[in-house]
């Protein structure tokens, strides 16, 4: 994996286009280099052809998923380091917490669109809060990361989303038509009519936004599949009732 401490050597560039309807977001082509993309490329196809890596284990949401945390010595792992976190960190402005969560989610073909949320939620870690140079990952085993349930004696603390990434890799080539975007909506009411905005699952790029009561955003039917790297960061929820109030956090149903 790369260096966690630095981004140099993988970055392609730093032209990372911010846009500003229906909110805030910042998109970005061609994030890695050549080298590296192809890297990930081929960590993600053989995880992606290994039928025991991946579980429908999200109600409601019409597709499959992977801990990240399971294959953070490869390439993957620059997804999980302290260079990366910090790095979007800054680019919102947020005082994350080092706390990541983070996933592979991958859509087959014909995976039914998602419904508009903001990704305003809790999420629970264990532990103390990590060091300056460190990530804490979700541990479910030890504290489930929606609700805060654990075993007596189990620390933790209760956080809230505060960056959500989106990064598309080893899916087919992309024309209009295929679907598989992530659509942004000016409101929950507003999708009915359909995205303000559609990013598509183009390999090698992203999308990326502070998670706000505002943020809403869905997945959007695809006939190809379309995988992608999909993580939070987080803010204490402290910080996060001060910013938007408590009223606004959408807990987990």
């Amino acid at each position: 994996m790369p260096d966690p401490h630095s981004l140099g050597d993988v970055l392609a560039h730093r032209r990372w286009v911010r846009r500003r309807r229906p909110f805030d977001h910042v998109v970005s082509t061609d994030v890695f280099t050549p080298d590296f993309y192809g890297q990930l490329h081929d960590q993600v196809q053989g995880i992606l052809d290994d039928p025991e890596m991946f579980a429908r284990n999200m109600p409601g949401y019409d597709a499959s998923s992977c801990e990240l945390k399971t294959h953070r010595e490869g390439p993957l792992g620059v997804f999980t380091s302290r260079a990366w976190h910090d790095t979007l960190a800054g680019i919102w402005g947020v005082e994350a917490t080092g706390d990541v969560s983070a996933t592979l989610h991958h859509h087959a073909p014909g995976g039914k669109s998602g419904w508009p949320h903001n990704d305003l939620n809790p999420s629970w870690f264990p532990g103390p809060p990590p060091k300056s140079d460190e990530i804490q990952m979700v541990e479910n085993d030890l504290v489930d990361h929606q609700r805060g349930t654990r075993a007596e004696g189990v620390e933790a603390r209760e956080n809230v989303r505060a960056v959500a990434v989106l990064f598309y890799l080893g899916n087919p080539a992309w024309s209009p038509g295929d679907g598989g975007e992530t659509g942004l909506f000016e409101s929950a009411s507003a999708a009915a009519h359909g995205p303000s905005a559609a990013v598509p699952p183009i390999n090698n790029s992203m999308v990326m936004f502070e998670c706000t009561p505002f943020t809403w955003h869905s997945f959007l039917t695809n006939r190809k599949p379309r995988t992608s790297v999909v993580m939070w960061l987080h803010r204490t929820k402290e910080d996060a009732v001060s910013t938007w109030g408590e009223q606004s956090i959408v807990h987990w149903g």
